[in-house]
């Protein structure tokens, strides 16, 4: 394990959705325990910025609503003033406007699309199915990196994607039932049917209402790969 003097800071942007940001910092602790870690003072020094009055990403992207950068960006500036130099956002849609902020704020940012991208390439993944918000997909946010990987992206028809941001709607509410669960399992079964060999929960909030049991294929979890390559970057040793 790298001591604790020189791990680096992990800026968390969370609050999109706030039970989101919970669910990847258990990852965040479970992938740290992983490597080794022997007691509290071996874990990531982290820092969590969850600030839930952020505008909605997907209906800015849509173009129907305010844009959530100026949140944004002081989100990422308070986590830069905070001593973090690694910058982590669960919020698969908030991709669309994070990359330049980091940069302008000096934060190496661990793209949650790019390692779901490389992790589908390393298992020689052709083709692999989105269930997404309609801005990721509208915005093409995993598109560009699945093509330079070799791996075709698989989307719902439109009734369905329907279906898809009712279920991520139900679990922000806090009011996800068997119903979404269901409804979330049969887009994944189509896009399967489909010829996708693994389904991306490219929500956090997906993966909180779908039993991956009730998919023939893989179901990927990129906050879980996201925290994993956190970990490795935080705890990397500095020439």
């Amino acid at each position: 394990m790298t001591s604790l003097g020189r791990a680096r800071m992990v800026g968390v942007l969370g609050g999109m959705g706030p039970a989101a940001t919970v669910d990847f910092y258990g990852k965040l602790v479970e992938e740290t325990s992983a490597t080794g870690a022997a007691g509290d003072q071996e874990h990531v020094p982290v820092v969590i910025w969850g600030d839930p009055r952020v505008p909605d990403r997907s209906t800015s992207l849509l173009g129907q609503g305010e844009d959530p950068t100026p949140q944004l960006r002081r989100g990422v500036g308070a986590l830069r003033r905070a001593g973090c130099e690694v910058l982590a956002v669960p919020c698969n849609t908030a991709h669309a406007f994070v990359p330049r902020l980091a940069e302008e704020a000096g934060l190496e940012l661990v793209s949650i699309v790019e390692v779901t991208a490389a992790a589908l390439t390393a298992d020689g993944v052709p083709a692999a199915g989105l269930l997404a918000t309609t801005g990721t997909l509208r915005a093409d946010l995993y598109g560009p990196a699945l093509r330079r990987h070799g791996v075709t992206p698989v989307e719902p028809d439109e009734p369905g994607q329907r279906e898809v941001m009712a279920a991520i709607a139900a679990v922000k509410a806090g009011r996800a039932g068997r119903e979404h669960a269901d409804a979330l399992a049969a887009q994944a079964r189509s896009m399967a049917a489909r010829g996708a060999r693994r389904v991306v929960a490219a929500c956090t909030e997906v993966l909180l209402a779908l039993d991956p049991a009730t998919v023939p294929v893989p179901v990927v979890d990129p906050a879980r790969l996201l925290a994993r390559e956190v970990v490795r970057v935080a705890l990397a040793t500095r020439a």
